[in-house]
């Protein structure tokens, strides 16, 4: 791969929340890309709830949703802490992504994970949980940095602007590694 081929990423949140901090953190990462990379957002507002009865004749959204992530040399998911785990609107979207059998649009791509909550442990519990479901769909998951936010709201101003530099920094690290990632597979190295 040269160097100066353009990257492209979608990423998405795990949250409908309109003053989502996952949201803000996906973002704020929007504007810390490497050089030759660009970030697109996707909604997840919009996808039904999974039914196996619909998965060879999917809704449209979903079908736009796969072919954006097959589309993308790379994923940033910013998922949310619930209840120890990632949100049902997160494990929705990725049911959806990898069915039907034989269908699996995560299958072999390189994703980076972060996550921002309210919380101490910044969504620690719900990253596992996804490196987990994740790695049982065969995507590639950037190990460091990890990009986990606690205190969120001390992180992101009024207008919803990440302004802590620590954090920052991390960010940028996480995307780099993950364009790093991209750049390996591509040279048909796997990792």
């Amino acid at each position: 791969m040269e160097r100066n081929e353009l990257i492209f990423i979608i990423g998405f949140a795990g949250s409908l929340r309109k003053g989502s901090y996952n949201k803000m953190l996906l973002h704020a990462a929007s504007r810390l890309l490497p050089e030759n990379t660009r970030m697109e957002v996707f909604e997840l507002d919009e996808i039904p709830p999974f039914n196996q009865d619909l998965e060879y004749e999917m809704p449209e959204i979903v079908a736009r949703f796969k072919k954006k992530i097959r589309e993308a040399d790379a994923l940033l998911i910013a998922t949310p802490e619930y209840n120890g785990s990632v949100s049902g609107v997160l494990k929705n979207a990725l049911d959806w992504a990898s069915r039907p059998y034989g269908d699996n649009s995560l299958d072999g791509k390189p994703v980076a994970i972060m996550s921002a909550s309210l919380g101490m442990l910044g969504g620690a519990r719900a990253q596992r949980h996804l490196r987990d479901i994740l790695s049982s769909l065969n995507a590639y998951v950037v190990n460091k940095p990890e990009v986990l936010v606690n205190f969120a709201d001390e992180k992101f101003d009024i207008h919803g602007n990440l302004k802590d530099e620590e954090t920052k920094a991390y960010l940028r690290e996480l995307l780099e590694n993950l364009v790093k990632l991209v750049e390996i597979l591509k040279a048909g190295i796997k990792p």
